[in-house]
C-alpha cells in the first residue's frame, strides 16, 4: 500500500511540474500554439536568399522597356522610357538587418546602359513628389554598402508624399515587424499608369518627360517562417499580402483598405508574379484577399 502511495505522489508531482513549466512559456492572451511556431522560426538561421526566388515576373531581359538589373540588394525590371522600374523584387530577413545608418546619398545609377537616360535626384526637385524607394532603405541596414544601394535613382518612383510617408511607411514597418516575429519575406513592388496627385498638384511626367509619374503603386508580400528552399515551401495556406494604391496625396493612411488579389495585379500588369511557385498553389493564394493584421 505504501509503495502504491509513493508512486501516486511521484506521478502527481511530476505532472504538476510539467504543467507549471508549460504555463511559464505562455503569455496571457496569446495563442501558445502561435508562440511555439514563432519560437521555432526564430531559432532557425536566417540567411540572405535570392531576390528572385519567387520568379522573374515580367521575364525581364535586355529590352529597353523591360531591362533586368540584378544587384546584391535587389533585382528589378527597369523601364528606360519611363525612367522608373516596372517592378523591384527583394528578399527580407533578419540577415539583411543591422545598425548601418541611413545614407541619404541619392544619385544616378551609372551601371545602367550608356544610352539610357540616368535619372538624377534633381529631376524630382520642386515636383511635389517624393523620391519614393521601391526597396526601402530600412530593409537594407546590415552594411552601409547595402543601405547606399537603395538610394540609386533607378530604385525610385515619383511618389505622392502622403502615400510614401504614411500609408507606404506603415506597410514597410509592418513587414519588418513580421521579420522580427521569425519570418522571412519576399516582396515585389511596382507601379503602372500615368498621372499622380502630389503636394504641388497633378503631374504626368517630370524632368521634361523623362520620368513618368505613375498613377498606381502596388506591392505583393509572401510571408514564410525562416527556412530554406523557399519557393517550394509556399503552400495554399501561406499568407500573401497584395495591395494596389492610388498615387495620391489624399490616400487613406491605412494601407489595409487597399488590399486586393495577386490575380488582379497580374491582370493589370500582364505579369506572373510568383512563377516559381507551383501552379496549383498559385491558383489558391493568388485569388485570395488577405485579411490578416495590419500592425
Amino acid at each position: 500500500m505504501l509503495k502504491h502511495f509513493k508512486q501516486f505522489m511521484y506521478l502527481s508531482l511530476m505532472g504538476w511540474m510539467l504543467v507549471s513549466c508549460s504555463q511559464e512559456q505562455v503569455t496571457p492572451g496569446v495563442d501558445s500554439q502561435k508562440i511555439g511556431k514563432v519560437s521555432q522560426a526564430a531559432n532557425a538561421t536566417a540567411t540572405k536568399d535570392s531576390n528572385l526566388a519567387m520568379g522573374n515576373p515580367s521575364g525581364a531581359g535586355t529590352s529597353y522597356s523591360n531591362y533586368l538589373v540584378t544587384k546584391s540588394q535587389y533585382a528589378m525590371s527597369y523601364n528606360s522610357y519611363r525612367g522608373t522600374p516596372n517592378w523591384v523584387s527583394w528578399h527580407l530577413s533578419s540577415a539583411w538587418l543591422g545598425s548601418a545608418p541611413r545614407q541619404d546619398d541619392f544619385r544616378a545609377d551609372n551601371s545602367l546602359p550608356s544610352n539610357f537616360y540616368k535619372v538624377s535626384s534633381s529631376d524630382y526637385t520642386g515636383s511635389g513628389f517624393d523620391r519614393g524607394h521601391n526597396c526601402p532603405s530600412a530593409d537594407r541596414t546590415l552594411t552601409t554598402t547595402d543601405n547606399s544601394a537603395t538610394f540609386l535613382m533607378s530604385n525610385m518612383i515619383p511618389q505622392a508624399p502622403n502615400n510614401n510617408q504614411k500609408a507606404w511607411a506603415s506597410l514597410e514597418n509592418y513587414c519588418r515587424t513580421l521579420v522580427s516575429q521569425g519570418n522571412e519575406l519576399y516582396v515585389i513592388m511596382g507601379s503602372y499608369g500615368s498621372g499622380g496627385d502630389g503636394s504641388a498638384g497633378y503631374k504626368t511626367t517630370l524632368a521634361g518627360g523623362k520620368v513618368t509619374v505613375p498613377n498606381r503603386i502596388w506591392k505583393v508580400i509572401v510571408v514564410l517562417p525562416v527556412g530554406s528552399s523557399d519557393a517550394s515551401r509556399v503552400t495554399s495556406s501561406t499568407r500573401v499580402i497584395a495591395i494596389d494604391t492610388p498615387n495620391s496625396n489624399t490616400i487613406n493612411t491605412n494601407w489595409g483598405t487597399y488590399r486586393t488579389t495577386v490575380d488582379a495585379i497580374e491582370a493589370k500588369m500582364g505579369y506572373n508574379l510568383l512563377s516559381n511557385v507551383s501552379s496549383s498553389v498559385q491558383s489558391v493564394i493568388e485569388a485570395r484577399v488577405d485579411n490578416g493584421p495590419t500592425q
